[in-house]
């Protein structure tokens, strides 16, 4: 029908040469409108981009949530375990008088460090999520499963990296963490023999925090794309469900 309408309205045009100017724009807007107006049903781009940052504030939203509650990282798949250079210190230590519990100790008080810091990350990822354009929504839409949780990643990573350091700091002292750590590698540095270490844990802690937040937002990202009972709106439920339709 498109086609046929830009075709009658090119031979009128050549054979009506004295054709008023403002006639001929109307004709122009109307052809244009017509060539623009979507398919009935089709995505319109407000809709596209409110279901993806929607998907992503419910992401972002159940991950700060979980893993800033108590136990949130410390009994979950995301618990934070000691960095490797750290390991070696607790291994020797663990037949040294008042240090056979420092690993166990040093893991809880890591995770609890994570959890009081994990309340920080919203505001930064709403920022990320509101500065999401068409384009980029079109392409999280029509991409890999965690593509809108590589974006927000891409999009946050550095900016939550310099707030979380700080407040890994904070928190690891809140919870002793750095003190214990801190006697550990003094009392480990006393064996004779052993090569002197400094690990720190505030990058460790920093880092594996972010990694267990952006692996929970990947998680609920499959599951609204995937699941038609994750898509609690109507928008939701339009945008991801034009993905379950066969491609002709």
């Amino acid at each position: 029908m498109t086609l046929r309408f830009v075709s009658l309205l090119f031979l009128f045009l050549h054979t009506s040469p004295f054709l008023h100017a403002q006639k001929l724009k109307d004709i122009l807007d109307k052809a244009k409108s017509t060539l623009q107006k979507p398919a009935a049903g089709a995505l319109t781009q407000g809709e596209v981009g409110a279901a993806l940052r929607e998907a992503l504030d419910k992401g972002v939203g159940e991950a700060v949530s979980r893993l800033s509650a108590n136990d949130g990282y410390h009994a979950s798949v995301y618990k934070i375990l000691l960095p490797e250079e750290a390991r070696v210190v607790v291994e020797r230590l663990k037949v040294v008088p008042g240090f056979q519990r420092v690993e166990s100790d040093l893991i809880l008080r890591m995770n609890r460090a994570a959890e009081l810091a994990a309340k920080e990350a919203g505001p930064i990822f709403l920022g990320a999520i509101q500065s999401l354009t068409f384009a980029d929504a079109m392409g999280i839409l029509k991409g890999k499963a965690d593509a809108a949780t590589r974006y927000l990643e891409g999009k946050t990573d550095s900016a939550l990296t310099a707030a979380f350091l700080p407040s890994i700091g904070k928190a690891l002292d809140a919870v002793n963490a750095r003190t214990l750590w801190r006697d550990a590698v003094s009392a480990y540095n006393r064996i004779p023999l052993v090569q002197k270490v400094n690990p720190e844990l505030d990058r460790h802690v920093t880092d594996r925090s972010l990694d267990g937040m952006f692996a929970l937002i990947e998680v609920k990202e499959k599951t609204i794309r995937t699941e038609v009972s994750a898509r609690t709106t109507d928008t939701l439920r339009k945008v991801f469900g034009s993905l379950d339709k066969p491609m002709p």
